[in-house]
This record gives structure tokens, sequence and C-alpha cells, in this order.
């Protein structure tokens, strides 16, 4: 062993030593909620800075989450509850008794109070990105829901803890990645005997269907196989079942998650599609949470939650830059200036407090805290980018750190809330010496890592501090750096004062040629927008810019360094919405890399922008397994639909990989329609890290809101019978709203971070990717048919085209989810697959299945009338997907499906015989008649023969 591998052993030795050392309350500080004696630590709860100040807004969220702990812990049989909990102040309210945030910040949030921006809806939600048992992304309360008593009849009385229930509701989604239970587009279903349910979970919640005058019976509520409208189905206040949460939370009796024996597998809800037919509890017990804890004695209680109230402070930034020898390979110091140079003139935020540190071996301080007021602060911050390397290939990050914590500090004495942008390209075996330090200086730490030297425990330092992490490889047309740059931000969520980045490109430019693009500007953006042109040697591209009007900007218009190699122009005013064009012309003899970034703010203060967040599901992953990517497109919180969204990602070695991702609720997408666009990832080049880069444009011809709201809803009740009486609530309030007139569309670039992929075998390798799962497997009923649905996966996960199919059908549920193997094999040879992403459709008869006796399930007194099917995908080297989601069908329509076609039936059949009996009477009458005057007829021909 060598000398320099002893080295990495004692440091990877120390670095373990230290976060055994770390308490337990800094471990919470930068990774999000930790669960420890069976108490959740360090939950976030951030206010948005739009929120008007309102004293009764905290106790209501103290109120609700200290019900919520004790509903927990009975719910989850005595297994968790909430021990402390932050509540993220805005800096814009006004009273002072509050704590100095550290490393909080909305971004980070568990939970998020803010409006839907101008739109009528309080509904409280959940946005789940991840398939069942994966933790969602945050829970969503509006102001209004934790404020007005009124609006939250729906959900349950406040009064009666009910909102606390609420509560545990939406964690189970977030934490557990359990779905709904109800269906408000499917309110009954056909169970296995042939019956008409209501969609429930459990079965024993009791109630009655409720007409436009009143209660009536179930057949005047549903006409062939539909619900009709102005009915419902109204559920009893007083009930004995105790399941399920994540069905009826508001009844006082629901205190239990619904387990194997009061779970409903036949319903047709989110919970049973995505978590093949097992119950909430079934998931929530197979969580990390519940292997890693046991049950409360039960003579303990849990104490009731602790609360901290952190408000954010002066915004506070300082760059620390590494400046060694290795920064001037590949221009990666001029990279730098470029990028560190348009952040500090257009991305960071108005009365920003920053400074500058740079390091080598050793530390120093480049400038001192300036606060940014106007375009002469910023460039006066400029000034002080570092301009050389220095001789030193050595790199000391800790003592880069330690020079930019001396900065913040002078300002309040603390790091607390502060943001370091740390930049380096050094090869520093010594990270781990500063992690202590670090981790309690209250700092997020944002890295930027340049070139193919991974520093060791460098991502450490975001991870702890809940940073960003960015990977520039050296490629001199990758705008990677600038993108970096243009993704840091204060993390307040005031998305109104963020700049949002519209364009970002780079190109080789051969000779005489041209980069020549559009770039849309949309009438949500325009104030304050910045044309940023970069090249790499000699002088400045020939720059010509046109507005939508034609006017045109020229290189002499634009404010040119030609040190820094960039040329940046700043349209006055708001930008006029529509196309604009640009065109640089390569004027020299040699090829130039050429790049364009553009960035804007929100042109008004009520109306959000569309705005795209890209991000990986975790920071790392190993051959095989792919990475999943993912896009969330949003106008405020409405999800944006039919969008194009393309994925870049760059490998440290080798070209950049295309990704189309897609928001059809197949594949890697969980959700359809829910604005979270997703792919799988495994082009896998090398091992190493790769950089992620994410590009939304939508057309002006296509509709891209949603009227509905998305993610998944504590329920809303529309009434309930109390005492044989009914009482409504109020109407549930809409949140749809109307789209604005779209004549341009819209493009946004954002940058994902980086992620990393270990064990990539050199030179080719043998197939070792199997189709992706179905996810969303459906069948009906078509007369003496059953058709499935579905969509198509690929050869490999979601690309390419599987090479046949595995249906299987059962009259057991148990038999087909525990057993796929064994169940009835569906013959599928004339079922050939088609292109990833397309839709497939199979119709087959069950009628030789139905009617085999032997197949039906033990322990079944009656008939059961429901088949059970999945459907795996195989591959042309035999691998095989994971079996789909389970979809049921009601063999038979049962009697009372049709129930006005069948009374009409029986209406006319009466009329029929009643017109059959009153014909026979009629006949029978004239018949007699004709019989008496016969016999009439002929007793006077008899008397008159006597006479004669």
């Amino acid at each position: 062993m060598t000398h320099r591998d002893n080295e990495g052993l004692v440091c990877s030795l120390k670095f373990l030593i230290l976060l055994v050392a770390l308490s337990p309350e800094l471990l919470s500080l930068g990774a999000g909620v930790q669960l420890q004696d069976n108490g959740y630590d360090g939950l976030l709860v951030a206010i948005n800075p739009q929120v008007s100040e309102d004293q009764n807004l905290i106790p209501n969220i103290k109120k609700m989450i200290t019900e919520a702990s004790f509903c927990l812990f009975n719910a989850t049989k005595r297994r968790v509850f909430f021990r402390n909990i932050k509540i993220l102040i805005p800096a814009t309210w006004k009273a002072n008794n509050y704590s100095k945030a550290k490393q909080e910040s909305y971004e980070k949030a568990n939970v998020i109070v803010t409006d839907w921006y101008g739109a009528h809806g309080d509904d409280p939600y959940t946005l789940q990105y991840r398939g069942c048992g994966k933790e969602g992304k945050y829970i969503h309360f509006t102001p209004d829901f934790l404020l007005n008593d009124d609006l939250t009849a729906g959900y349950g009385s406040r009064a009666l803890s009910s909102i606390g229930k609420v509560f545990v509701h939406e964690w189970a989604h977030l934490r557990w990645g359990v779905f709904d239970e109800y269906n408000n587009e499917k309110p009954f279903y056909i169970n296995g005997q042939n019956q008409i349910k209501v969609t429930r979970c459990s079965s024993d919640i009791t109630g009655i269907f409720v007409c436009e005058k009143g209660p009536c019976p179930q057949e005047n509520c549903i006409i062939s196989k539909l619900f009709k409208e102005g009915c419902m189905f109204i559920y009893n206040s007083t009930q004995n079942a105790t399941a399920s949460i994540m069905f009826m939370q508001s009844l006082s009796s629901v205190v239990e998650f619904c387990n194997a024996s009061t779970h409903n597998p036949e319903a047709p809800n989110l919970q049973n599609q995505m978590c093949s037919l097992r119950s909430a509890w079934d998931v929530i017990t197979d969580s990390a949470d519940f292997r890693h804890s046991s049950p409360m004695s039960e003579t303990k209680l849990p104490p009731p939650p602790t609360f901290s109230l952190l408000q954010a402070g002066d915004k506070v930034v300082c760059l620390v830059l590494d400046v060694s020898s290795k920064m001037a390979e590949a221009d990666r110091l001029l990279r730098l200036q470029q990028a560190a140079e348009f952040y500090l003139m257009q991305i960071v935020e108005i009365h920003t407090f920053v400074g500058i540190a740079s390091f080598n071996s050793k530390g120093e301080i480049r400038a001192q805290l300036h606060q940014i007021n106007n375009d002469d602060d910023r460039k006066l911050l400029v000034s002080y980018l570092p301009a050389t390397v220095s001789a030193e290939a050595e790199t000391s990050i800790c003592s880069g750190l330690k020079k930019g914590f001396e900065v913040v500090e002078k300002l309040n004495g603390k790091a607390h809330g502060s943001v370091m942008v740390l930049v380096t390209s050094g090869d520093d075996e010594h990270v781990a010496n500063c992690l202590l330090t670090v981790q309690s200086s209250g700092s997020t730490i944002h890295t930027i890592d340049l070139g193919s030297s991974a520093v060791e425990n460098l991502e450490e330092l975001s991870h702890l501090t809940g940073g960003l992490k960015f990977f520039v490889p050296d490629k001199s047309n990758s705008n990677s750096m600038i993108d970096a740059f243009s993704r840091i931000s204060s993390g307040t969520g005031d998305i109104f004062q963020q700049h949002i980045q519209l364009e970002s490109t780079g190109e080789n430019v051969q000779p005489h040629y041209q980069l020549k693009n559009t770039v849309t500007m949309d009438n949500s953006v325009g104030n304050d927008t910045a044309f940023l042109v970069t090249w790499q040697t000699s002088g400045p591209p020939e720059i010509v810019l046109a507005d939508p009007s034609g006017r045109k900007y020229y290189t002499d218009d634009f404010v040119t360094n030609l040190t820094l190699q960039t040329a940046r122009l700043r349209i006055p005013g708001t930008a006029k919405p529509g196309l604009w064009m640009y065109t640089l012309n390569n004027t020299h003899d040699s090829l130039q890399a050429l790049k364009v970034t553009v960035t804007s703010r929100a042109s008004r203060s009520a109306v959000p922008p569309a705005t795209v967040e890209a991000f990986v599901e975790r920071d790392s992953t190993r051959f095989p397994h792919p990475m999943m990517i993912y896009a969330n497109v949003r106008k405020g919180f409405y999800p944006i639909l039919n969008a194009t969204v393309t994925a870049t990602i760059e490998p440290e070695a080798g070209d950049p990989v295309m990704l189309k991702l897609f928001d059809d609720g197949a594949g890697a997408d969980v959700i359809k329609n829910d604005g979270i666009y997703s792919r799988y990832f495994f082009s896998f080049a090398v091992n190493g890290r790769y950089s992620l880069k994410v590009h939304v444009r939508h057309s002006p011809s296509m509709s891209s809101l949603t009227h509905s709201v998305p993610g998944s809803h504590a329920m809303y009740v529309p009434g309930y019978i109390a005492n044989g009486n009914i009482q409504m609530n109020a109407p549930r309030t809409s949140v749809g709203r109307s789209e604005e007139e779209q004549k341009w569309g819209f493009s946004r670039i954002s940058s994902g971070g980086s992620f990393s992929v270990l064990g990539v075998p050199a030179g080719p390798h043998t197939d070792v990717f199997p189709p992706c799962k179905i996810i969303d497997l459906e069948a009906v009923k078509v007369e003496d048919q059953v058709t499935l649905s579905w969509t198509a996966p690929g050869e490999d996960f979601d690309e390419g085209q599987a090479n046949s199919y595995e249906i299987r059908m059962s009259k057991s549920l148990q038999n087909i989810q525990d057993d796929f193997n064994n169940a009835i094999l569906v013959n599928t040879s004339k079922l050939t697959p088609q292109q990833a992403g397309t839709k497939e459709i199979f119709t087959f008869s069950p009628k030789l299945f139905t009617e085999g006796p032997k197949y039906q399930p033990e322990g079944e007194a009656q008939e059961n009338h429901r088949i059970y099917v999945a459907i795996r995908a195989i591959d042309r080297n035999s691998l095989k997907s994971a079996v789909s989601n389970i979809a049921q069908a009601s063999l038979f329509i049962p009697p009372n499906s049709a129930p006005v076609l069948a009374r009409d039936r029986l209406i006319l059949k009466g009329i029929l015989t009643a017109m059959g009996l009153i014909g026979i009477i009629c006949l029978t009458i004239v018949v007699t008649h004709c019989i008496l005057n016969k016999k009439k007829t002929a007793d006077n021909k008899e008397n008159g023969m006597k006479l004669l």
C-alpha cells in the first residue's frame, strides 16, 4: 500500500469519526427529516414570502401538527410521532421575536404554506412524483385553509381534531408513498359478487345515496353503469369503522390505516393501482422508518412537539474560488470568470450582500461584503474576481471556506443563513478536516466541480448543508458553468424576484459560419432581460439580435468585456413578448466555441411565470441500475401539460446524451398530467460524474394548463347523514383557472446539478437492461370479451421495442399477486409489442377460463364474477420486466346496473300483458255476442216453423 493510499485511508477513517461525533441536531440541519427514538426531528414548514403577515397562522400550524402527532402515534400503533418542528417565517414579516435561520430555506421545506396566486381553492395536497413506497416532494397548505374554519368543514371539524388527521393523511403520502383510497372519477364499481359498490376503504363505512331531492334508492343514481348527475353517496356521521385515514380522515371513528383485514382491494383507486392492491398499512410497515424502529411501551406517551420559529435574515453570499494552477487547464479560469461576472451582474438578487474569497494552498479574502443596490455595486464586485492563477497546484478547500466564513461573519458575527458558492478543480484529500466546522457554521455550501479530478468528500459539503452540487466538464462548447451559477438563487421561494433562464446553448462554430436560433419571450417574463454572448478566443463574433417587432441590436449595442470575452445586452424596460432571433457570425479564420445565455424576470407581480426545476432521484447509481431524470414544469402551482421537455446529460468524457422526458403516466413517470416529466437514463458511457440540464419548450397551439389541482389530496366530503338528516357542507371551491391566451408559447432552461455513476464495464457488455414495469394496465369488459390497454415499454426500460408480452389472469387476487408464474396464461401469439410509449390494446375472451369450476378460489362461498389480470414484457434476450399493476374486470353486467332500462322493460311488459288481456276479454265478448246472436236467430227461425 502506498503512502498516498495510507493517507486516503486515514482521511476516510477521520471522516467516519467526524460523522459519528456529529450530534443529531447537526445531522438534521441539511439532511432533512430524521427519525430517532420514535420521534421525527427536523420537519421544516415554510411560509412563502408572498403570504401576508397574520399572527393567527403560526398558532394554527402548531395546533394542526400537535394534533397530528398524537393521531400519527395512535394510527401507527405507538410507532412514530413528531418531536420537533421548524417553522420558517418570511423575512418580509415585521415581528422580530424569531431565531435566525441557518441552513433552512423555503426551497428545502417539507411543508409549504402559500396561496394559489390568485386562484380560488384551498385543497391541501402532496406532490408525489415517484412510485409506491417512495417519498414525495412536499405538502402544500394554503393560508386560508389554516385560518378559515368554514373552508375546513369538508375535511373534518377543526374542533374534533380532524385537521390533525388531514396532516397525517398528507404525511403518509409524503413520507411513505401511499396513495388516495377514494376516486372521484370512478365513484362506484362492480365487485366480485356482481354487485354495484361505492368506491371506499374500508367497505364497512356506511351511507346512503342522495338525489337532488333527498335520499333515494341506489337504482335511481346508477344508470347504464354511469353515476347520474345530481346524485352522490353521503356517509353517516356516526360510524363503527376505524379505517381508513387514506380514505375518509374526516370521520371521528376513523383512526387507522387500512390493513390486510380492512383493505378493499377491489376499489378502483390510486392506492390499488400504484401499489398492486396492497393495503396502505402493508406499504407503511415495509418502510425504512418501521424497519428501524419498534413500538413504544404501553405505559409511555410521546411528548407534544416542540416548535422553533425561524426567520431568514439578510441575503449573504460569498464566492469561494479556486486559483490553483489547475484552473489554467482547459480555459477553466476564463469560464469561471464569465459565469461569475454574469452571476454578479445579472443573477444575484438586489440588496444581497456579496463577498469574494479565493484559495490555492492558502485562503485569501479578495472582497469584503458589499451590498448590491445598483449596477455600480455589481461592477465593483466583478473587478475583484481573480484575473490570474497561481503557480501552486496544491489546493486547500478548507482554507478557502475558512476565509469565506470570515467574510460573512463580519456582518452579524455568525455565518448563519449565508451561502457559499465553492468552485474548484483541485484534488484535495483533506476536505473531511473541515466537515464539522462547515456543518456547525449554519451556512449552505453549493459546490461546482470542474474537470475530471473528483475531489473526495466535496459533494458531502453540499449534502450535509442542503446545498446544490454541479459538475462542469472540460468542453469548450459546454455552457454548464453559467447554467450552474444561473440555478443558484436565494432560496426564499419568491419566484417574482428570481431570474429565469430562457436560453442556454453552445456550439463549436466553423470559420465564417453562424450560430443562429430564436428565443421565445412569453408575456409572463420580460423584466430585467439580459442576453449574454461568450466566445473562446480572439475578438467577439458579429452579433445581430432582432426583437419581435423587427428592431435590431448589433455588437456595438452590447457591453463588451474583451478580457473576460463576454458581450452582454440588458433590454430596457419590459422585453417585447414574441420570438427574439439571434445570429452570431464567426468572422475569424479558426473554430470558435460560441455560447448564448438569456435570462429574465417576471413581468407582473400577480402572474407567476412558467418555471422548470430539473432534478434526479438520487446522487449516484451503480450500473446497471438506471437514474431517474425529472423536470417539474409549472406555472405557479399548476402543472403545465403538453410541453416538449428534453434533458441534456453530459458525461466527464464523451458526447452529451439527449433524452426526451414524458408526463404520460408510464415507465418512469408515475402520474399522468401532473406536470412532472420523467424518464429512465441508462446510457452510461463511462464511470464518473454526469451533468444534467433540462430544456422546456411549449407551443402556443397546445393547451398548457390543467384545470385540476395536482397531487394527492385529503378527501373533501360534501356532507353527512346525522340523526337521519342530511347536512351538506359548502360546495368545494373550484381551483380551475381560465387559461390565458398563449400567442407565443414559452422556453425555459434549468440545470439539474450532477450525479455519479459507478461500476460501468469497460467495452461491450451483455444486455442487462430489461423492459420497464407497466404501471397503467386497465381492463374493461365488453360483451363476452375483456379489453386490456397499457403503454408499451421498451426493449431496454422505456427505449426501443419489447419482444413479447406475458399476460396472466386469475379469479384469485392472492394467486396472481403472490404467484404470477402459476396464474392462467393468456394466448398472446398474435400480440406484437409496439414502440415504447405507444398505447397498446389487446382483447381476449375469458369464457373458457370463467366456465372452468376448478379455478374457483378456495374459501369463497359464492361464485366470483371478477378476474384479475397482470402483464410483463420480455425483451429479445429473455430479460423480463417486473409484473405490472393488477387490473380487474367484472365478467358479467349486474342486473341492477341498468335499472332504468330494466324498469322500462317491465313497464312495457306490463302494458303488453294488459293489452293482451284486454284483447282476450274483447275477443271473448265478441265471440260470446256472436254465439248468442246466432242462437237467437236460430230460435226465432225454429219458432217461425212451428207457427207455419
